[in-house]
This record gives structure tokens, sequence and C-alpha cells, in this order.
């Protein structure tokens, strides 16, 4: 990869590669390891790690720039890519419970040997834990360490995760619960092949089943009483918002572009001119440009208050999300709307590209969650 490029222009050249590929991967429901490999070689897997621990210390701005262009061409690879860059930033936060040797062996890994880490939380019984309640999978101290034992789903990208940071509690009279890292090849982990979804099929989501799988004593992160949990971290719901709604936006984009060409190439032999020039059309889209041009704005912010040290509460940051989520999804849809039986034909993106964006509504937090809290955040303070 050139390196003059900035890491938006080479995950933007490798976004047009990864698009060619996407079809065959959301058919075949299968890994899009060779992505991964690609991302490794252009050195865009440590980009949110600081530089203190060896990473790139790119800045929240310049983290949605790579997942946008990654999701305009492979939303699947840039669900995993965020989930890397999560982890990362969450690994060298100043306050971490992480141990620092932890991280830096995880930015290391990521940097020589292209490593991938995902935190594992949910669970079958417990669903999302953003709704409350105790892990399932149980942690038991032993001489050598931790035995880990449980189910997680929806365990995205563990096709090709080196690291799982497994969220569990302890088997102690008065139970913690707390992250637990783990070798996604230590003896005991089994990934079950059971992601067969609507969208982001090629984000390998399976289930991981850990069967007394051992981990070093000094692999357990953050162990607290479950009655002392944290208030709710604002800059880490930000984050999320930005570079989920980052590679949401990159499909509704990509939804978009496509929309343009069918409108300017499809010329019905009644109108014998294309569709592109009726005034119908023209305000349809019209409609779609003020969508994205909301999302670009309101994306564009969060990331400038994240890299200036803005605060953004967490309920600020759930409203952009569902804002953000709603938008993306409004414009594949209206795509899909003005393109009749062309966008739902398997032959063209569209209809991958709408399976995929409605994804966006299950990432923590949902909308019924970010509505009442923002509602009674407001109706106390107007007291």
């Amino acid at each position: 990869m050139n390196a003059s490029l900035s890491w938006a222009d080479t995950a933007r050249v490798l976004a047009a590669e990864f698009g060619r590929r996407a079809a065959q991967h959301d058919r075949d429901g299968t890994f899009p390891h060779e992505n991964f490999a690609d991302l490794h070689a252009a050195g865009l897997l440590a980009l949110a790690a600081p530089r203190a621990l060896g990473g790139q210390g790119a800045t929240s701005t310049q983290l949605a720039e790579v997942l946008g262009a990654i999701g305009y061409g492979c939303p699947a690879t840039a669900l995993v890519l965020s989930m890397q860059y999560i982890q990362q930033r969450q690994a060298g936060r100043a306050g971490s419970p992480w141990p620092e040797a932890l991280a830096r062996k995880l930015v290391t890994d990521a940097v020589e040997r292209g490593a991938l880490i995902n935190a594992l939380r949910v669970e079958p019984e417990l669903g999302s834990p953003a709704r409350g309640g105790l892990p399932a999978t149980v942690a038991t101290k032993t001489p050598d360490g931790w035995r880990i034992s449980g189910r997680k789903i929806y365990s995205t990208g563990s096709p090709a995760l080196r690291w799982l940071a497994v969220w569990a509690r302890t088997d102690e009279a008065v139970p913690r619960v707390g992250t637990f890292l783990v070798r996604a090849d230590d003896p005991g982990v089994l990934i079950e092949e059971t992601w067969d979804h609507l969208g982001l099929r090629a984000s390998g989501s399976h289930d991981v089943v850990l069967d007394g799988v051992l981990t070093p004593a000094d692999h357990a992160i953050g162990l607290v009483s479950p009655s002392a949990a944290p208030a709710k971290d604002g800059v880490f719901q930000a984050e999320m918002t930005l570079l989920l709604g980052a590679l949401y936006d990159g499909v509704a984009r990509a939804a978009r572009d496509w929309l343009v060409a069918f409108l300017n190439e499809r010329a019905p032999a009644n109108l014998g001119a294309p569709l592109a020039s009726l005034p119908r059309f023209q305000e349809a889209v019209g409609r779609i440009e003020g969508q994205l041009l909301s999302n670009r704005v309101l994306l564009a912010r969060l990331a400038a208050d994240l890299d200036a040290g803005v605060p953004t509460s967490a309920t600020d940051a759930g409203l952009v999300k569902n804002l953000v989520m709603a938008q993306a999804i409004a414009v594949v849809q209206d795509a899909l709307s003005l393109s009749s039986n062309h966008g739902l034909s398997r032959r063209n993106p569209l209809e991958r590209h709408l399976r995929d964006v409605l994804c966006g509504r299950v990432h923590t937090p949902q909308e019924d969650s970010v509505l009442l809290a923002a509602g009674r955040a407001a109706l106390e303070n107007g007291r």
C-alpha cells in the first residue's frame, strides 16, 4: 500500500476490493479472512491503540473515516474491525483496569500477527448485558489460574479472533463479575457455527462454547461486585456510537450511490429519458441527501467532541445512535422504494444493503432504552 496515502484513503482502496468480494461472502455466509490479511498488511489493525502501547494513536475522527470507508465496501468486515478498535480503546484508556503489560501484548500481537480481539458478553438466557443480570458463564479460581465455562452467542468475528474478552462471574461465595482474557486457540474453546442471519452474514457471529478453559490468573480484568456496577461511561458510549454509526452510514452511502447510478442509467421506453430526469425522483433523492447530511454532521460533531475531550453524556450518545441508525435505514428503504423490483433482485446490491443496515437497530443501546433515559432526564431536569 502506498505509504503516502492517509489511513482513510488506504481504507477506501481496500474497500473497493472488499466490495467485490462482499456479495459472494454474503451469499455463502463465509468469513472474509482475506480482508483481514489485507487490513493487516496495510497496517490498519492497531489504529485505535495509543502510541504508548505500540499502536498508531488514531483520532476518533480518523477511526470513523476508516470504518465508514470499510463499511461502504463490506460492512461485515467493518463490524469486526470496529470491535477491534473498541477493545483497543478500552485497554489503552487512562484509568483502564487492563494491566499495562497485557494491553501492550494485545497491541503487539495485532501489529505483528494481525491478531483480532472482541468482547464476548451476550448469552442465550441473559440476552444483552446492558439490560442487567448476572452472566451464566462461570470462572473458577484454581492454583493454575481461572477455569471458565459457559456459552456466548453473537460472538462477532469468531472464526478469526485470537483473543476473547469473556464476561463472566466468579464462583466465589460472594460472586464478582469482570472480563477474563482467553486465547481463542486454548483447549476447551469451541466455535459452533450457528450464525445464519438476515444481515451481516459474513461477520462470523457464531456461538462460542468455553468448557473449563484455563487462563492465567493475571488475565482477570476489572473484577467487581455486581452491585458495584460502574456508572454509564459517556466516552465509551460515544465511541461506540461513532464507530458503529460510521459503519452503517457507509452502508447507506453505498445504497445512495447505487441508486443514483440506477436512476441515471434506467431509461424506460415509454419515457425516452432516464428516470433521473423526473422531478419525483429528484425530490426523493434530495430527501436522501438531507438524511445523509444529517448523519454526516452528527458523526463529525461527535468525533470532534471526542477528540477535543468535550464530555458527552451516555444519554446524548444514545440519542445520536438512534438518529444515525434510523436515518441510515431510511436512506436504504427510500432507495429500495425508488428502484422497485430492481432493488429487490439479488443480482443488485441494494437488497443486501437493506439487510445489512437493518442490523444497526440491534446494537446497544436499543431505542426503547435510549428514549426512556432521555425522557426521564428531561422530565427530571425540568422540575
